[in-house]
Parts: structure tokens; sequence; C-alpha cells
């Protein structure tokens, strides 16, 4: 799983955007968990988590302020969060979240984009049993024993630790994040995490046949332009 993980990350990051959209994405998020969960990052994990997470990826300070200050305005759009549901080009399992202020729109152009590439959009649970909603933790190392033995010294309920590649990827239950977190810094202070994050992880890969590939990353391309979209999570493993 670790390394096809990774491999996910990565074909995700080609399709990324542009700055600008990523900063939307960020903005949008943090403006709804600031609203619905306060504004104080110690007191909303979500809320600090995204700021976080925003730092990582170079959304300049300003943006992530400004949303906050937004989201104790009281005013603004009125968003709320829908999830679709569906398979992929090459038959992968797809889950689609977004923020939306109209569902109508959202709707259409999510199911445009399963249309247009020969996938299948389903009802709401028909693929998300096949994923698990976990924090996931990737860093440099080769001993996964040693990092799982720290982790439940720390009382972590660890889900997996699997080292590949020279690098370890712990899975936890979303719910242990910060507490996952804690215990590889305070057991590792110099210790650099790749990626940190809470994620939908498949249980189950689908291989794409190269047949299917250029469908896949144009449906992929779409859902990234669409302004809704705030996340795809998918099983599909590319061929390297």
């Amino acid at each position: 799983m670790g390394r096809a993980y990774q491999n996910r990350k990565e074909s995700m990051a080609k399709t990324a955007g542009a700055k600008t959209k990523v900063y939307s994405k960020y903005g949008k998020e943090i403006y709804v968990s600031a609203k619905n969960g306060g504004f104080d990052p110690d007191g909303n994990l979500s809320l600090r988590r995204l700021i976080e997470s925003a730092k990582k990826d170079q959304v300049p300070t300003h943006v992530i302020e400004r949303a906050i200050e937004k989201a104790k305005g009281g005013g603004g759009e009125d968003y709320e969060r829908a999830t679709y549901e569906g398979f992929g080009p090459g038959g992968c399992s797809v889950i689609v979240d977004c923020l939306t202020d109209n569902n109508k729109r959202t709707w259409t152009d999510v199911r445009n984009c399963f249309m247009k590439t020969g996938a299948k959009i389903g009802s709401t649970g028909t693929v998300a049993h096949m994923f698990e909603h976990q924090a996931v933790f990737v860093f440099d190392g080769e001993d996964d024993e040693a990092v799982l033995e720290e982790l439940m010294m720390a009382d972590v309920d660890v889900t997996d630790v699997e080292s590949e590649d020279g690098k370890i990827t712990v899975f936890c239950p979303h719910t242990e994040f910060y507490k996952a977190k804690t215990a590889l810094h305070d057991t590792y202070p110099d210790l650099e995490l790749d990626v940190e994050e809470v994620t939908f992880v498949p249980q189950t890969d689908t291989d794409i046949d190269p047949e299917h590939i250029e469908k896949f990353e144009k449906f992929m391309d779409m859902l990234e332009d669409c302004d809704d979209v705030q996340n795809v999570y998918h099983n599909a493993v590319l061929p390297e």
C-alpha cells in the first residue's frame, strides 16, 4: 500500500492546477471549518490541521487569515459538503469531495466529468465501503517495527506501518491524527514529514490498463477544473 499510495499522490500532483486554484480550495475549507467549529486553531483541531497543511503547500498567510476573518464576519457564502461516488476509467473506484453553494450546479459539473470520459457515477455508498477514513504519515526511514513499537508505547491506535523504498508509511484512524503526529515528533525530534494528512485510503487497488490511461488522466483533469471539487480519492494505480 505504501508505494501505491505515493504513486497516487504523485499522479494527483501532476493535475493540481494553478496556485490560485489551490489557494481558493484551502480558503474555502478554512472558511467552512472556522465558521462551523470556531476560529481558534487550538480549540478547532480540524482548522488547525487545515492551516498546517496550507502552510506546507505554501499558501500565503494572508489567504489563511482572510478566510478566518471572513468566517468571523458571519456572512459570506453558505457552503455545504457534497460527496459523489462512482467508477472511473479503467474501473477504478472514485470518491469526489466537494464544497458547494449550489448543489444542482455541482452535481451537473461532476456528472459531466464522469459521462465525458466513459466513467460511471453511482449513488451514495457505491464505493465508500472500499475506503477507510484515515490519517497518513510518510517520512524517511527503514525500521517500521521500531516505529510501530514507539506508537504503541504512546497508546496510538495504529492501523498499519509499512516500509518501502526508504520510506515509512503510517496509517491510523483519522481521530488519532494529532496523537500520532505528537508521538512521532516526540520520538524523532528532527523528523520531517513528507505527507501528513487525513484522507480516504482505498482497501484494494485497481491497475489501470494502458488503453485507459489517457481517459483516466482527462477525467482527473476535468475534476480538478471544477471549482466546487475539493479532493478526489481513488484506488487507481498507473503503470510506471
